[in-house]
């Protein structure tokens, strides 16, 4: 498996599947983010607080219904719980889209918490796959603070060091140091536009031709 592409819930339904049909054929995995249910599930923990291993585990089990809709839609995919699954499914030519509740029930990677989401699950599965990292959401990569706030600038490239003083950006808080961890770099990019997502899996990106933001370990 050469590439893990987080879909994230904020392209689901249409974009996320636009963007899935233009990935047919290519080497890769789906992990999908929670989107609209994920989100649901933080409001309620902000007005009542429930535990953290619950909002964990419900958040997870979003991103599950996620994957069985996007999946519904797609041809070319399949299902896969486990890491062996996901390479059977690969070596049959389609698309592993990857359950992530059972494998981290099983092994527990994180630390149960609003600070980690399907970024950082991402990560992990590229991990375990030996993987590039790619996470598709809805805006064009991290910003040098929120993009909605005027004088808000794109950052084209950051050590993944950095990034660890950020307070908040386009990935979740986790993931700076679970890159650093796993050694891995990861673009983010803005999944509306798929021939980008396909540019940089085909290594035909420069920094002139589209914006988007490469994290790199050292």
């Amino acid at each position: 498996m050469e590439w893990v592409i987080k879909i994230g819930g904020s392209l689901f339904p249409k974009k996320a599947i636009e963007l899935a049909n233009a990935l047919e054929g290519e080497n890769c995995l789906f992990v999908i983010g929670g989107g609209e249910f994920a989100n649901l599930i933080r409001k309620y923990d902000n007005e009542i607080e429930f535990s953290e291993d619950v909002t964990h585990e419900t958040a997870i089990d979003a991103m599950d219904i996620l994957v069985k809709l996007l999946n519904d839609k797609l041809a070319f995919t399949e299902i896969s719980y486990t890491i062996e699954e996901a390479i059977s499914i690969s070596d049959l030519n389609k698309i592993p889209i990857m359950i992530c509740s059972d494998i981290l029930k099983e092994n527990d990677p994180f630390a149960h918490s609003w600070d980690v989401t399907s970024d950082s699950i991402a990560a992990y599965i590229a991990s375990l796959l030996d993987a590039k990292l790619l996470i598709a959401t809805n805006v064009n990569g991290i910003y040098t603070k929120d993009p909605s706030l005027s004088g808000a600038e794109l950052i084209n490239e950051i050590d993944v060091n950095k990034l660890l003083t950020f307070d908040e950006s386009s990935i979740d808080l986790m993931l700076p140091t679970l890159l650093i961890e796993y050694g891995l770099d990861c673009y983010v990019v803005n999944g509306e536009y798929p021939e980008r997502v396909l540019s940089i899996m085909n290594n035909e990106n420069n920094e002139d031709s589209f914006e988007y933001t490469f994290i790199h370990n050292e």
